[in-house]
């Protein structure tokens, strides 16, 4: 066969398809939007890198940290104060600015440093600051707006950020909170230590929110297709053969792909701006970070014509057109089972070589994993016409509406098994992805030694604070029910030693008492703590440095600068104590010890914090806080306490999975819309000929619904089946055990089974205007 005449009946498919008249525009319609839909997915997933790409890019050029000590002060450095905050869940990053010569660096986005009582932010800080209920905020940040910060500073559109003027900052001040640079960013970034599992779960993310675009793609460019079938009748009787009559249908489905193309086209760019006005999950972009990579998007422009081309191809080898019509009367042949199950046990076969790798045997093979997940989720599509089939094949008698949904399938259950192929491949793949991530979330999440009852709230204070005053301060604030403050620190045994240092702890006896269980207290006292719930070789090798009359030294910049030890020799008597089990500090140990008893000059290398028990009963009782802990201490770091953290890079794959899961269902609804629409469209001159011979339009809306809910109920018990089979392989895999939490598995397929209903009843006010008796004209 050669290429000149492929291009011919190509070509003569796609003038049939433009050139339809009204019927044919409004079938080209259905088919572009339904391939644009699924076209505008594939160009944001094209883009998803790029968009980590920038982020990580501004990330690193606006990085501020130093933990260098002897950073020389010079005409061309600055220092700079982290202020960071949150309100309300959100966070808020914060920065001061103190250049200390005419050429200190500017970080990004920034064109001038504020003067002191000044401030530049990012737009969607301004647009807080001055809404209404932000008075906290705007106490908490007091500086005058005379800025903005550039897209080139921040990581997103709606970032909360802002660089405020400062004067008298001290390097180091509250540890790494002022640093003293010469140079914004990094310019090493070191990458981050790969971990498999993240890996796998990043492999199966993309392949699960990607193969439901995929199949409603080729489900779309079948739009209309008992309509063209009749047509190519037409064409079979003036003398074209069976190949080129494929060839011509191919050529239709190519033109409508072609148009899905320049509509996804549209779509993509409409979405890629209204990306830069919201917010999900507390995660925005710029639209110029949606810039798909030239390759991809190749790849989406030659493999979507040519999956439609080979799609039609293959559909129209079960369809027999003659001249004189369509032979859809005679009786099908059986669909075969044993090659539709090939496909997931391929699948299968191609996971199990890695079951059991884990984290520690070695890396996933990505084309192994990418493959076989891909092979079960499209044995879904595969597995799910003959499942409709067989069971419809088998209803019985019912009501009127019953038996006209029942005959409808039994006529075209590969149609009905379509039009459900995508939630059922969105469904199995977000079961095996719950599975996954709920049985790997213990592994990325800790314990943080922290008790929410003892304390809601810590705050960091910077060296310059003074601790007490910080206290009283918190004492009388509103929402605040009681305040503890403790110091803490470090002593080493022997002078510029790093490694042989014990903990210290400095308190009253109070606040003292929060830690550990004391026998007796006063001030002057100093305390070994024993704690029963450490590492016991840790607990020994600290003894050398915590018996009485022991000569240490302390040491602000742990070995990093000379000259800045202070010598202390521990009192004749150094008394036990043991760690409370729900002590403030999260894993007590080393010295307790009362304020009198420290050298006067070791005050200032101690690292104030203050624990703060809240009302609940106040409203906004954390907010306040944390604008008490801004007034008392603009380097303060006020952190709320939580028993369990989650890893940083776990929590993003979770929250990208969301924002795409949100993203594939939207397609899902309107896609399911799309195609429930255009087989309406079909059959308007049938629904019109039935309510014409008296049948209630109740019974008609009624079938609809059956013929809608019978194939959607099967498609979600092999979606179960199937998800439920891939997310055990893949716990299997990271050497997890297989634990399933049946209430999330009923959660997906009832959201699965409701985008369907709502699409179903989205349709209904279309179904009535198509049963008018206008609908039996004929032009």
């Amino acid at each position: 066969m050669n290429v000149r005449q492929w291009c011919r009946d190509l070509g003569m498919g796609a003038r049939f398809a433009f050139t339809g008249g009204r019927e044919g525009w409004v079938r080209m319609l259905l088919t572009a939007v339904g391939v644009g839909l699924g076209v505008a997915l594939l160009l944001l997933t094209t883009a998803l890198p790029n968009i980590l790409t920038a982020r990580d890019r501004v990330e690193n050029a606006r990085q501020d940290f130093s933990a260098a000590y002897d950073t020389p002060k010079a005409g061309n450095t600055v220092l700079v104060g982290v202020t960071d905050t949150e309100w309300h869940g959100k966070d808020i990053r914060g920065r001061l600015l103190e250049p200390e010569g005419a050429r200190a660096p500017l970080p990004p986005g920034v064109g001038r440093f504020p003067a002191k009582g000044e401030m530049v932010v990012s737009p969607a800080l301004k647009r807080l600051l001055s809404s209404d209920g932000a008075g906290l905020l705007r106490e908490r940040i007091p500086y005058r707006i005379t800025g903005t910060i550039g897209d080139s500073g921040l990581i997103g559109s709606q970032e909360l950020a802002y660089y405020a003027g400062a004067d008298g900052l001290v390097p180091h001040a509250g540890g790494a909170r002022v640093n003293r640079l010469n140079a914004f960013g990094n310019p090493d970034p070191v990458p981050e230590q790969t971990d498999p599992v993240l890996i796998l779960m990043t492999l199966v993310v993309f392949v699960v929110l990607l193969t439901p675009v995929a199949v409603f793609i080729a489900a779309a460019v079948r739009f209309g297709g008992e309509r063209r079938d009749r047509r190519l009748a037409a064409l079979r009787l003036v003398g074209s053969d069976s190949r080129m009559t494929r060839r011509t249908a191919a050529g239709e489905a190519l033109a409508g792909s072609l148009l899905g193309l320049a509509v996804g086209t549209v779509f993509f760019l409409i979405g890629r701006q209204v990306a830069g006005s919201v917010e999900v999950m507390g995660e925005s972009f710029f639209p110029s970070y949606l810039d798909p990579s030239p390759a991809l998007v190749a790849l989406v422009a030659v493999a979507v014509p040519a999956a439609a081309v080979l799609v039609t191809l293959l559909a129209m080898r079960g369809v027999v057109v003659e001249p004189l019509g369509v032979v859809r009367t005679a009786r099908q042949p059986r669909r075969r089972l044993w090659w539709r199950l090939l496909l997931p046990l391929a699948g299968l076969a191609m996971l199990y070589p890695m079951i059991g790798n884990g984290r520690s045997h070695g890396d996933f093979n990505q084309y192994l994993v990418t493959g076989g997940v891909l092979l079960l989720l499209v044995g879904v599509t595969a597995l799910l016409p003959w499942l409709v089939e067989a069971f419809v094949s088998r209803l019985g008698a019912g009501g009127v509406s019953w038996q006209l949904a029942v005959r409808r399938l039994q006529l075209s259950s590969g149609t009905a098994a379509r039009m459900v192929n995508g939630i059922a491949v969105a469904v199995a793949g977000a079961i095996a992805l719950q599975m996954l991530f709920a049985g790997v979330e213990s592994q990325y999440t800790k314990e943080t030694g922290r008790d929410p009852g003892r304390a809601q709230m810590e705050v960091d204070l910077s060296d310059r604070t003074h601790l007490a005053a910080a206290r009283a301060e918190f004492a009388g604030a509103k929402g605040v029910r009681t305040s503890v403050a403790l110091s803490t620190g470090q002593v080493g045994g022997k002078r510029r030693e790093p490694d042989r240092v014990a903990p210290v702890t400095v308190g009253n006896c109070a606040a003292l008492r929060e830690v550990a269980h004391l026998p007796s207290c006063r001030d002057g006292d100093v305390f070994a703590l024993y704690n029963p719930y450490s590492d016991p070789g840790y607990q020994n090798g600290l003894r050398p440095v915590m018996r009485p009359g022991a000569r240490v030294w302390i040491d602000p910049t742990q070995g990093e600068a000379r000259g800045r030890e202070i010598p202390w020799t521990l009192p004749a008597t150094v008394r036990k104590a043991t760690a409370r089990k729900d002590s403030l500090q999260g894993d007590p140990s080393g010295l307790l010890v009362t304020p009198s008893v420290l050298p006067a000059q070791a005050t200032a290398t101690l690292y104030g914090h203050v624990y703060l028990r809240l009302d609940d009963t106040v409203p906004d009782a954390q907010e306040r806080a944390r604008t008490t802990a801004a007034r008392t201490d603009p380097l303060a770091y006020t952190w709320t306490w939580a028993a369990t953290e989650r890893s940083d890079r776990y929590t993003s794959l979770r929250t990208g999975l969301f924002i795409g899961a949100v993203c594939v269902l939207a397609l899902i609804g309107a896609s399911l819309l799309v195609s429930q629409l255009e087989q309406l469209r079909e059959r308007r001159k049938l629904l019109s000929s039935l309510v014409a011979f008296g049948t209630r339009r109740r019974t008609l809306g009624l079938s609809v619904l059956w013929q809608t809910a019978v194939p959607i109920a099967l498609g979600l018990l092999l979606a179960s089946a199937v998800g439920l089979t891939l997310g055990a392989v893949l716990l299997k895999m990271t050497a997890t055990p297989v634990s399933v939490d049946w209430a999330s598995v009923l959660s997906l397929t009832g959201a699965g089974a409701a985008v369907v209903l709502a699409v179903t009843v989205l349709s209904l006010p279309p179904l009535v205007r198509m049963m008018r008796p206008e609908g039996l004209r004929t032009e």
